[in-house]
């Protein structure tokens, strides 16, 4: 069995002090590493929505390539569909060309995909996106596919799967499917949403970013705000939660699929 590198927690110091940006280099490089989740030789599809995270973590990995040592390709994957026109695709298509990764927009028509009676939603949509990156991925050659969640999604989704479905589950930060040469990663996993934001902020990235409009609906948002309340918005708090859900008895962090 591969063994895993352990480093120790960054002290709240330092990420008190550090630059967002710095902040989130730093908590993607430990995650990258301390996971296991590029290697050389790596081609990956990083999902672009044209939000803040994707955009982020796409920033990431290109200002990592050099300092984790490690011989990886980059390319970007944009899904339009027939519900969405709000992306400012052309302003990501520059940003992401000035950090070396080719930029690819395929249009996908989720809302027609719909069977009649049905209405539009956060998971229908997420699982039809899913299924057109891994055609994309397999087709084109691709390994990885690295997608934008960060720790706060995580956690969120622990909580939601626990009290809507009666399920101990979370998203996994890396996920090897069995019926494909593909594997999920999710760099973002030690990295906060008000990081993501101070440092898309401090790159200039949210003049560049949309938001989903279906968004504001998601039940994610109920459990964000107990989450909120349950922590007093403590972030040591939110990291134990963290912790705790990739211990020896309940390690959400790498799953097959």
């Amino acid at each position: 069995m591969e063994k895993r590198r352990r480093f120790p927690v960054m002290a709240n110091r330092f990420l008190r002090r550090a630059s967002a940006s710095e902040a989130v280099r730093k908590l993607s490089a430990r995650m990258i590493l301390e996971r296991g989740l590029i290697a050389d030789g790596d081609r990956i599809l990083i999902a672009v929505s044209g939000g803040k995270d994707s955009t982020v973590m796409a920033w990431t990995l290109a200002a990592l390539r050099r300092s984790l040592k490690l011989n990886y390709s980059l390319a970007a994957l944009h899904i339009s569909s027939d519900f969405c026109s709000c992306c400012k695709k052309p302003a990501l298509r520059l940003r992401l060309a000035a950090w070396d990764i080719p930029f690819t927009d395929i249009f996908v028509p989720i809302t027609e995909r719909l069977k009649p009676g049905e209405k539009m939603n956060c998971y229908w949509c997420s699982t039809q996106r899913r299924t057109e990156l891994l055609k994309y991925a397999v087709e084109n050659g691709f390994n990885k596919i690295a997608l934008g969640h960060h720790l706060d999604d995580i956690i969120e989704t622990f909580f939601m799967n626990m009290t809507a479905k009666g399920e101990l589950s979370a998203m996994p930060v890396l996920l090897k499917y069995r019926k494909y040469p593909v594997s999920l990663i999710r760099p973002l996993g030690y990295v906060e949403e008000r990081q993501i934001i101070a440092c898309a902020a401090e790159q200039d990235i949210l003049r560049a970013a949309c938001t989903c409009p279906y968004g504001a609906n998601s039940r994610r948002l109920e459990i964000r705000k107990r989450l909120a309340e349950f922590t007093g918005g403590d972030r040591a708090v939110k990291r134990r939660i963290l912790k705790s859900l990739c211990g020896k008895t309940f390690d959400f962090l790498a799953e097959n699929g």
